[in-house]
């Protein structure tokens, strides 16, 4: 739908999520019957938007300023955008939450899809940052003192079929010469 002229002035002819002036077009940011509840945004975005699984995680680090608009419809979109990309495993997503803010009015906006919901999952990341599942074999980044094991798991040691630890983001499990034992997700390396 093409945008009117109104919003147009608002958004100064640009995407008002990615700054992008090329193909833009009306959203409608859900729930439908919420006031002021359209926004411009390109085409790329458009796509993104509704086909999540379409996601280029480094088009969105647009949302570092686009959070800040004083516009309630483009907050509530960067809001479930970034939920979305932290859901992917993108701590820079979390980030940006972490320093958003939102009256009680919009928070209710944003919250009203469900989008945020999927933030009760603990996300386990090695050292690189790579997501770990469980069943996952990893390697150890460090000389580590098992205690109460009386020995040292050494540097290079592969272990197989990890569990998640699942209040602890930065703890797994796993079997080291024959013992179960946890392990620290910071001095492991996924294979």
């Amino acid at each position: 739908m093409k945008p009117n002229k109104k919003l147009l002035e608002r958004s100064q002819h640009t995407c008002e999520l990615c700054g992008s002036d090329k193909d833009l077009q009306l959203y409608t940011v859900a729930p439908e019957n919420h006031p002021d509840n359209e926004i411009i945004v390109c085409k790329t975005c458009y796509v993104q938007i509704e086909n999540p699984d379409l996601m280029d995680v480094n088009h969105w680090r647009c949302l570092n300023e686009s959070m800040w608009s004083e516009v309630p419809a483009v907050q509530v979109m960067a809001w479930r955008l970034l939920h979305r990309l932290n859901h992917k495993g993108e701590a820079w997503a979390q980030d940006l939450l972490d320093m958003m803010y939102l009256d009680d009015e919009t928070q209710a906006w944003a919250e009203a899809t469900g989008e945020g919901n999927m933030d009760e999952q603990v996300i386990h990341k090695d050292s690189n940052g790579a997501v770990l599942q469980n069943g996952d074999s990893v390697v150890l980044i460090k000389d580590l003192k098992v205690a109460g094991g009386g020995f040292t798991a050494k540097r290079g040691t592969a272990v197989r079929r990890i569990s998640l630890v699942a209040d602890n983001p930065e703890h797994i499990e796993g079997r080291v010469e024959g013992q179960q034992i946890v392990i620290l997700t910071k001095y492991v390396k996924k294979i």
